[in-house]
């Protein structure tokens, strides 16, 4: 499944709540669901900066698509983080880079967000995009 296709489903789940009370629930079902990054990788090496809970990303390349794992020490920004690894996860670094996170817009996420919490959730993003340039740079 195309990263596009992945985002339009997350859209479309979204868009089955009324209010955002109920979209905060999902997100937090979603974290729940999240593949949990390695106990080894729960280091400052792993840390996102910019982020006012702490979240860990690791990322593996396999058969040339990157497989992320993540953990945070909040139930919300771990439901972010889920939301951004189940697009972005079992992807090329190549798709990675050139798609784009019109989605997150598209849910209303930013929007009802605190301030903190949207600044960190565009260093998630940043993260997963410097894995992608990291990974894509081995693969030529």
């Amino acid at each position: 499944m195309s990263i596009a296709e992945i985002q339009n489903e997350i859209i479309e789940e979204f868009s089955l709540f009324d209010d955002w009370m109920q979209k905060y629930e999902h997100m937090i079902e979603l974290g729940k669901s999240l593949p949990l990054i390695d106990a080894a990788y729960k280091t400052d090496d792993h840390i996102i900066k910019g982020c006012q809970s702490k979240v860990w990303v690791h990322a593996a390349l396999q058969d040339n698509q990157l497989i992320f794992t993540a953990d945070s020490d909040a139930i919300i920004t771990k439901g972010i983080i889920a939301i951004l690894i189940r697009a972005f996860s079992n992807q090329h670094p190549k798709d990675i880079l050139e798609a784009d996170t019109d989605f997150i817009d598209a849910i209303g996420l930013k929007e009802h967000l605190s301030p903190t919490r949207a600044n960190g959730l565009v260093a998630m993003i940043k993260q997963i995009k410097l894995y992608a340039i990291a990974f894509q740079t081995q693969l030529h």
